[in-house]
């Protein structure tokens, strides 16, 4: 079975979200191994300085590179990525299966994004959209598309 992580900063606090992820992860157990690593948000001032916003960053990339297994295809989403459509993203996971990699990880950074070292590591590059989301809100985006993506492999009247 294949193994998804998914790796986010920031703790999920309110409960429709938390919902909301709970249904899909539920789902997705037919279809892979689902990993969720919550990683602490540094806290910083309300005003924070660059300099503090990159030394944040930099200790979050810590913790989620501690998180990414060894043999692992890494997608961080960023503003800067590429979008894909549902299909793309679909097309994906068999290819995993015929790759070295053994993981496919999602990266989700907290409300300053994600260290550039974490998006330069990273096999690729994902954006969901120009527009800001929540990235708590983003986190059940993408595992929707998660669960989506399994669905079009599937040949699932799901994905209209």
């Amino acid at each position: 079975m294949l193994s998804v992580h998914l790796i986010c900063v920031g703790k999920l606090k309110e409960k429709f979200y938390k919902d909301a992820c709970a249904e899909y992860v539920k789902r997705l157990s037919s279809y892979c191994k689902l990993t969720l690593a919550e990683i602490p948000e540094v806290k910083l001032p309300k005003e924070p300085t660059l300099g503090e916003v990159v030394q944040a960053l930099a200790k979050e990339g810590e913790a989620i590179r501690a998180k990414i297994p060894p043999s692992s295809r890494v997608a961080a989403l960023c503003v800067e990525g590429r979008m894909r459509s549902s299909e793309e993203v679909a097309q994906m996971f068999p290819a995993l299966g015929h790759s070295p990699d053994k993981h496919m990880v999602f990266v989700i950074g907290g409300s300053y994004g994600l260290h550039p070292s974490i998006k330069a590591e990273a096999n690729l590059q994902l954006s969901m959209s120009p527009m800001t989301f929540p990235h708590h809100l983003a986190r059940v985006m993408l595992l929707e598309q998660i669960y989506r993506a399994f669905k079009i492999n599937e040949g699932s009247s799901y994905h209209k």
